[in-house]
């Protein structure tokens, strides 16, 4: 089961002060922005993605779709077939894609720790 780029989502209180100290880490910023309060940060392969005010938990997210440099892959497995073969594997839904629908979609897991597990296709 390819799931695409992996990044985590952050819910951050100040997005000034997250993406100044996560710069100090060495991340720099990669897409949106900061006056929009959120923010994608990358350093090598390693993404997170800062938001404030958008997310009540923290969330893993997986990009069907992207490679870690949110470049459209030649072949991936759709959002809306990974969702039916999770479906199969007796997974519940948070929320679900809409499976007569193509190209950007989105459905939400909860894992079992509570923890948020979004997959976001964007192409």
């Amino acid at each position: 089961m390819e799931l695409g780029a992996f990044s985590v989502s952050l819910a951050v209180k100040d997005i000034d002060a997250s993406v100044a100290f996560y710069s100090k880490l060495g991340f720099t910023l990669f897409h949106g922005n900061p006056a929009h309060k959120w923010a994608i940060l990358k350093n090598g392969d390693h993404i997170i993605g800062l938001f404030e005010g958008m997310f009540e938990k923290n969330t893993l997210t997986f990009n069907p779709g992207w490679d870690q440099s949110a470049q459209p892959l030649p072949t991936y497995t759709d959002v809306r077939e990974l969702q039916k073969e999770l479906k199969e594997s007796g997974v519940a839904f948070a929320t679900e894609a809409d499976e007569s629908t193509s190209g950007p979609a989105s459905f939400l897991l909860i894992d079992p720790d509570g923890n948020p597990v979004l997959f976001d296709q964007h192409v």
